[in-house]
């Protein structure tokens, strides 16, 4: 089983995105070197805390500093973007570090309808399936009389992954025979029902002979299980936050998390993030080995909102250790 991370470059309360992308780069050389597959950065927008907007400038700048760790989009939100210029992009990304790309595409704006305008006015209807139909079509083998091409784009093959929180993408990507990634670590409710449609439906392809479905999960190691749990109340504060229509940069953690957001507000954010392994070393070996084998994944990829870069890396480190731990008992 793999292991990867996800990253919206979090822009912690007092610091700027300068230093929000700095830690994005130190953290991908910490992922790298500690084992982990893939390292994921999400499409987001009009987000003072979130500094993954561009996300396929990121992508290239956090592969420049790395060797040999793959690094894409977790995701693209395709509805933003004409097809034949993702393609482009990825297909620059892919010509410049060969095998190391991946393209998630996501079906939500990564903003509100005020964003959707700004980033393609007067676009409507959703043209989804047909748009992921085109881009695939440009990254593949070359198409001798087709009127458009990729350059650079076409017969990089860049590996393309439907990213879903309902059933919709479950169907998407069983129809079209590609891995499917669920983004239960903010929008859970529909996950048993999703990965089951996927596997069932899941139609042999170019691309895959068998479903490949990847489980997103917070997590937030520390030394401690009361070290964990405050670490995870800036995440709890900013989803609290954006469901408030007031998104900003990371809050700084607190020691009482329902004093700072209101016991009904917790609740309900707690319920969102409920797919979430908080704690110490022994309190993640035992979340994590819960969801794998409930739901048994073929990838995990793991979404770190930490205020202090020092404690993001640390966090990481953990549950590499964690995870090698996991796997070799398995193993034996």
């Amino acid at each position: 089983m793999l292991y990867s991370v996800l990253d919206l470059a979090p822009v912690p309360e007092g610091t700027d995105t300068r230093a929000a992308i700095a830690s994005s780069v130190d953290l991908a050389r910490v992922a790298e070197g500690a084992g982990y597959t893939r390292y994921w950065l999400a499409e987001h927008h009009n987000m003072p805390g979130i500094a993954s907007a561009a996300t396929s400038v990121l992508i290239g700048h956090i592969a420049n500093a790395t060797k040999h760790i793959r690094v894409g989009a977790g995701g693209i939100m395709l509805p933003n973007h004409a097809p034949l210029t993702i393609a482009e992009q990825f297909g620059t990304l892919a010509t410049i570090h060969p095998d190391r790309i991946d393209l998630g595409l996501g079906r939500a704006p990564g903003g509100d309808m005020a964003v959707a305008r700004a980033l393609r006015r007067g676009m409507g209807g959703d043209s989804f399936p047909d748009d992921v139909a085109e881009l695939i079509g440009y990254l593949g083998d070359p198409r001798p009389g087709a009127p458009v091409a990729a350059h650079p784009g076409e017969g990089t093959h860049v590996p393309v992954w439907i990213l879903g929180s309902s059933l919709y993408g479950a169907q998407l990507a069983a129809h079209l025979g590609l891995p499917y990634a669920f983004a239960s670590h903010f929008a859970p409710d529909a996950l048993d029902q999703a990965v089951q449609i996927y596997r069932e439906r899941f139609e042999p392809s170019q691309h895959l002979d068998r479903p490949y479905f990847m489980l997103a999960a917070n997590v937030f190691a520390a030394d401690t299980d009361a070290e964990g749990a405050r670490l995870a109340t800036s995440m709890q504060q900013a989803f609290a936050r954006l469901r408030t229509g007031m998104p900003g940069k990371l809050p700084a953690p607190v020691d009482d998390i329902e004093a700072a957001i209101g016991p009904d507000m917790t609740r309900a954010v707690n319920q969102a993030l409920r797919v979430s392994a908080v704690g110490s070393k022994a309190t993640i070996a035992k979340t994590l080995t819960q969801l794998k084998d409930r739901y048994q994944p073929d990838e995990m990829i793991l979404a770190s909102q930490i205020h202090d870069p020092a404690a993001r890396q640390h966090s990481l480190r953990l549950v590499a250790e964690v995870l090698a731990q996991i796997e070799g008992v398995r193993a034996a």
